[in-house]
């Protein structure tokens, strides 16, 4: 049979071509051309006209949940809104050696617990072979037992072969490892290729939504910091997931960019280990080192991610250079953000940062880019300056703007309540509307500023107290390490 015809489509603006090109010649976009099956076209049909009872109000659709299958692993629930959707295509991106793979062993074995032996996952791996799918499952400690009895595993990278052997398993969950490795019958090509990942995901979605069975696709991140090639999958599919955290670290964080079946503000937990991602049972203490709590330049800045408040360990040192340009270093944090709060410590709070490199990293390999991290922010690069720590058991939240003011930031309850529980006693926070009192938790004070220079004089402890506090920082570092 011969092969179906190609055509070349930019992504940009929809212009067809017979062959690729660099650059588009009607939108003049560079690399956005994809090759694309072209389809016959069909003799025009008089169009149907739809009967009256075809049409109902919006009111009587019934609306009713989507059936979910719970994979047993409690943080990526969370962050699914509940558990995968039956018929839905989810999008696992995240960059090499991150913890993808482990993290799919993982649900299979959970969606196999689940649902029980019966219940098949089929795990297609077209990166490892199945020896080595089967040492980092023994690794993992799922090759014996229900896990091991349950996963059906396949090498193989031709999209409509996996698609067959899936209808000859009937599995409860399919994993495709990765979809750059996936391969289409209906186009040339090489595996990765803009057209090939677009066209077997394609097929996969189709599998998906016509036998009603959850797939998994597993994506890396390209050298441009897109998934699985240049917005290739993110509008194909219904769920997209990330793994971040630095590579060497140790914590993991899984979110969702974008959910049709729930929201995309929650955020979930994990530790590295050498048997698989661990799930953090308190988060909320997990990024702060208590080692470090009465030392110049750092501050606990209380975040939060989606509905849950993380306390977060932000450090910033500041060191005289000679260099016309000074370094400005981050690591975690906006680069953006830190220029301009640089520059409101200079013009609002007579702070001059400009003959000093600077260098400001959040603890654990977490990202934090909400506004609420500009306050713990500037304070630690003033500590840092002046040498001075910050006043022992001291949390901090809030945003600066341009003039020195501080905004109020969402969910300071939340982020209050999150820090009486792990033992902070002081929290400088922006003044609000009613009176500061409000806002207070047991054993908590709260000092509500209103400018950058009040917070700076409310933050940096006197150096006559520091001594008499060294008591109460032994006291918070045994709290927040669980001792």
């Amino acid at each position: 049979m011969a092969r179906p015809e190609s055509r070349f489509v930019c992504d940009a603006c929809g212009t067809a071509s017979l062959r690729w090109e660099g650059q588009c010649r009607t939108c003049g976009g560079w690399n956005t051309l994809v090759e694309t099956p072209a389809t016959t076209a069909r003799r025009r049909q008089p169009a149907a006209v739809a009967s009256a009872g075809g049409v109902i109000p919006l009111s009587g659709t019934g609306a009713s949940s989507a059936p979910r299958v719970a994979s047993g692993i409690i943080e990526l629930d969370r962050v699914l809104g509940g558990g995968i959707v039956a018929g839905s295509v989810v999008l696992l991106g995240g960059a090499p050696g991150i913890g993808k793979s482990t993290l799919m062993l993982a649900l299979a074995a959970g969606i196999g617990r689940t649902a029980g032996t019966s219940a098949r996952v089929l795990y297609a791996s077209g990166e490892e072979s199945l020896d080595q799918l089967r040492l980092r499952a023994d690794r993992l400690g799922l090759t014996r037992g229900p896990a091991g009895e349950s996963i059906s595993v396949l090498a193989e990278t031709g999209a409509e072969a996996i698609v067959g052997a899936a209808r000859v398993v009937s599995p409860a969950l399919m994993v495709v490892d990765s979809i750059q490795t996936a391969t289409s019958a209906e186009l040339e090509g090489p595996p990765g290729s803009v057209g090939q990942v677009r066209a077997s995901a394609a097929v996969f979605q189709a599998y998906a939504k016509e036998s009603g069975v959850p797939v998994v696709l597993v994506g890396h991140v390209t050298k441009d910091g897109s998934l699985a090639g240049p917005r290739t999958l993110e509008h194909l599919v219904d769920v997209v997931l990330t793994l971040d955290g630095e590579r060497f670290a140790g914590f993991r964080l899984l979110r969702a960019v974008k959910n049709r079946y729930g929201s995309t503000e929650e955020v979930g937990v994990f530790e590295m280990a050498a048997d698989g991602l661990r799930e953090v049972p308190d988060p909320g203490a997990a990024f702060v080192e208590s080692a470090a709590l009465d030392a110049p330049g750092v501050v606990v800045a209380a975040t939060l991610e989606g509905t849950r408040p993380l306390l977060v360990e932000v450090q910033a040192l500041v060191a005289p250079t000679t260099l016309p340009a000074p370094r400005r270093t981050v690591s975690g944090l906006d680069s953006q953000r830190l220029a301009l709060l640089l520059a409101v410590l200079s013009r609002r709070a007579g702070v001059n940062l400009g003959a000093h490199d600077v260098y400001a990293s959040v603890v654990g390999g977490l990202t934090v880019e909400e506004p609420a991290i500009d306050l713990p922010l500037a304070i630690a690069l003033a500590s840092s300056l002046r040498d001075r720590p910050i006043a022992p058991g001291t949390v901090l939240a809030g945003e600066v703007g341009l003039t020195g003011e501080l905004r109020s930031v969402n969910g300071l309850e939340r982020r209050l309540r999150e820090a009486a529980r792990l033992g902070f006693q002081r929290a400088i926070v922006p003044r609000p509307a009613g009176s500061p009192a409000q806002l207070g938790q047991p054993g908590l004070e709260v000092v509500g500023v209103a400018t950058l220079r009040e917070a700076l004089e409310a933050a940096l402890a006197p150096l006559e107290r520091r001594v008499a506090d060294g008591a109460r920082v032994a006291v918070l570092a045994k709290r927040v390490s669980g001792g």
